[in-house]
Parts: structure tokens; C-alpha cells; sequence
């Protein structure tokens, strides 16, 4: 076997010969194949991290509010252990007022707001009408009496109010 047919061929200078225009296609195509290959792999990563996140958000999202409602809820269980008498009752119903309104200002502060309702024009968006009462006390078609307050979370409505619509006396008429 002669020696040189175990060297790589050289173009006389020492130098590896080209390369042919298939094997230079085909290491770009592996390159290109490697990048594709890194970049799938980061996107299956992010994809599985957007995952976990959303999930922790679903289970974990209402921690500020719940915080804020065990306050509300530590002030009433005070409340509820005080004795009542005769001297301590407008004590007592001063405390559940400021109680009522804590908790009022902790909904308010996670974007949980009361849609007003009696006195005001009936909306199906936000009530829905339990029956119609004749009153001179209000407008024909406001509300009239209020069951369940309507709530919207920013801008989505909760939960439906329910309500009592009023309705001209027929002796007025």
C-alpha cells in the first residue's frame, strides 16, 4: 500500500481541498438543522413554563383578595365574641358597621364595585326583574326594591342584581 494513499488529498499548498458545493449544502443544512432543533426545544421549555405560570395563577390568584377577607373575617369573629347588652349594643353596631365598610373598601380595592341600583332605570345588563310593584314612590321602570346587588369585577358584570321594578298605581292613572 503506498503511503500516500492514506493522506488527505491537498491542493499543493498543504491545504484541505474544497469542498463540493453537495457537502457544503449539506453542513449548512445540519447547522440549520441544530438551530431549528435549540430553538424547538426552548419553545417546548417556554411553553411548558407558560403552562406552570397559568396554572399557578389559576390556583394561587386570589391570594391578595383572600388576604384581605380574612381581616374582614377576623374583625367579625370579634365581634361575634362580644357579649351583647343592653350598654354594648350601639358599640356592637358601630363595629359591624366599620366591619360592613372594610369589607366594602377591600372589595373596592381589588376592583369589585356595587352597581347602584334602587332608585336608577332598570338594565337587564346588570338586574334581572323579579316582578313589577305599583309605587308612587319611584318612576315608572326604575328600580324599586333590590334583593341582591348587582357587582361588576373592573368592567364584567359577577353577579346579576335582583330586583323589584316599579310600576304607576292604577289609581292614578
Amino acid at each position: 500500500m503506498n503511503e500516500d494513499q492514506n493522506k488527505p488529498e491537498t491542493n499543493g499548498a498543504g491545504a484541505p481541498p474544497e469542498l463540493s458545493e453537495v457537502e457544503t449544502l449539506q453542513a449548512e443544512a445540519g447547522k440549520w438543522k441544530n438551530e431549528f432543533l435549540y430553538l424547538k426545544a426552548e419553545f417546548d421549555n417556554y411553553k411548558k413554563n407558560v403552562l406552570k405560570e397559568r396554572s399557578d395563577l389559576l390556583k394561587y390568584g386570589a391570594e391578595r383578595v383572600a388576604k384581605d377577607m380574612l381581616e374582614v373575617a377576623d374583625n367579625f369573629e370579634r365581634a361575634l365574641e362580644v357579649k351583647i347588652t343592653p350598654e354594648t349594643v350601639n358599640t356592637f353596631k358601630q363595629g359591624v358597621e366599620m366591619t360592613a365598610k372594610e369589607l366594602k373598601d377591600a372589595l373596592s380595592k381589588h376592583g369589585i364595585q356595587e352597581v347602584p341600583g334602587l332608585g336608577q332605570p332598570f338594565n337587564p345588563q346588570f338586574f334581572e326583574a323579579l316582578s313589577a310593584e305599583a309605587t308612587d314612590q319611584f318612576a315608572e321602570g326604575s328600580i324599586s326594591r333590590v334583593f341582591k346587588k348587582a357587582y361588576k369585577l373592573h368592567d364584567k358584570i359577577i353577579r346579576m342584581g335582583q330586583v323589584i321594578v316599579a310600576t304607576t298605581p292604577k289609581d292614578a292613572n
